[in-house]
């Protein structure tokens, strides 16, 4: 017996929930790739993702996905043999790096914990101890959705200043860029990338970089420069170049619905939500853990992120509980990845999210746990209710 038809729920970190106006957006005829209208929407994308990232730098569109900006933003600035320091906080910034080492860049990990948010005077201690300023570049994830920690990017950058440091300060917001507050230029970011299918509500497919000054003055020396990443190419003259290629017009025509969404219901107030979302499933899961069962992966409560939360169950598999609550009741969770695959679920709250998808997805998490005999404090529904009843006045 199964209760799961109807519109299944992705309860997952990306691809998220895309909006039925996005999905409307992109159904239209292909244009002429040279049209005033297309070479106008990539400027106005161009502009207001510079704006989303809060920087007077330039934005860039490549076709491809996370994976993607990383290596746009490794290419363009980097040389074989240079030497980068990864901050660990999870699955991602590692990647990242080993995305750097196939590159022929040599990475150093600063070790963190992943129960834990990146330590800002470890990162000082490390890069004053670099006397002959060897590394070339800081990578940090803002918000990692294996851990589900969310990092101080303004305290990593003070660091990396405090430490009178060149190094360029690299931040990866794939899961962060319009759900969080960030701002590139005031946090003394030199590169950031983000992609289109977390935050920014539209279909996999777009990845983003934003160059400050710092980063394209060390993009005249880079060595690892190649015609499909990079920045030089792409500032050509043609509307051809900013994508290296034929325009990926679809995509586009849905972020730019995306964008124009987040415009309408303002910046401000997309953070708030996704604060309120954010509580209200830790509100549940607080007191799930009760049971003994049920445990957050981030320990310290500030800094547990706003777009995912990452479950530990301790002595317990998640698996069965993820196959009830998808294949019962039409909600999909998100698995543990990296050192919490088998040991973790994930219940993603980022992007076209609201109120009823959040409580229906706890209420089945819920069911889940109950009908499956796993000890859990009941009412974590109601907790998180209780947390929207205060905090969503009339």
């Amino acid at each position: 017996m199964t209760i799961r038809a109807g519109r299944e729920f992705l309860a997952i970190p990306g691809p998220t929930t895309i909006p039925d106006e996005v999905l409307r957006a992109m159904h239209r005829p292909a244009v002429d790739m040279y049209s005033p209208s297309l070479i106008a929407l990539t400027d106005s994308l161009l502009h207001d993702l510079s704006r989303l990232f809060v920087t007077a730098g330039r934005s860039y569109i490549y076709i491809g996905n996370g994976h993607g900006a990383w290596e746009a933003a490794l290419t363009n600035v980097l040389s074989r043999g240079d030497k980068i320091l990864v901050l660990e906080s999870g699955r991602f910034a590692l990647d990242w790096g080993n995305a750097a080492a196939l590159l022929g860049v040599e990475v150093e990990v600063l070790r963190g914990d992943w129960r834990r948010a990146i330590r800002p005077a470890e990162v000082e201690a490390r890069l004053r101890n670099d006397t002959g300023n060897t590394f070339k570049a800081v990578l940090a994830v803002h918000i990692d959705t294996s851990s589900g920690v969310i990092n101080d990017i303004v305290a990593i950058g003070e660091a990396i200043n405090a430490a009178h440091h060149d190094a360029l300060f690299m931040v990866d917001t794939v899961a962060s860029l319009g759900c969080v507050p960030f701002a590139m230029d005031a946090w003394h970011v030199d590169v950031a990338l983000s992609a289109s299918q977390k935050g920014l509500m539209a279909p996999p497919g777009l990845a983003f970089v934003a160059a400050g000054d710092r980063a394209r003055w060390a993009h005249q020396k880079a060595g690892l420069r190649t015609p499909y990443w990079d920045w030089t190419a792409r500032d050509g003259e043609t509307h051809y170049h900013k994508y290296a290629g034929t325009p990926p017009e679809h995509l586009m025509f849905a972020l730019r619905r995306a964008l124009d969404m987040l415009s309408e219901e303002g910046l401000d107030n997309v953070f708030l939500r996704h604060r309120l979302l954010a509580e209200a499933v830790r509100r549940a899961v607080d007191v799930w853990q009760q049971g003994g069962v049920v445990e957050f992966n981030i320990v310290d409560p500030k800094e547990r992120c706003d777009t995912v939360t990452t479950v530990l169950m301790n002595n317990c598999d998640p698996g069965p509980l993820q196959a009830y609550c998808n294949g019962k009741c039409g909600v999909v969770l998100g698995a543990g990845f990296g050192q919490m695959r088998g040991r973790a679920f994930r219940i993603a709250h980022m992007g076209h999210i609201n109120a009823p998808m959040v409580l229906g997805t706890l209420g089945v998490v819920e069911l889940g746990l109950g009908a499956l005999g796993i000890a859990h404090g009941e009412g974590g529904v109601q907790a998180a209710i209780g947390w929207l009843k205060e905090n969503v006045r009339p």
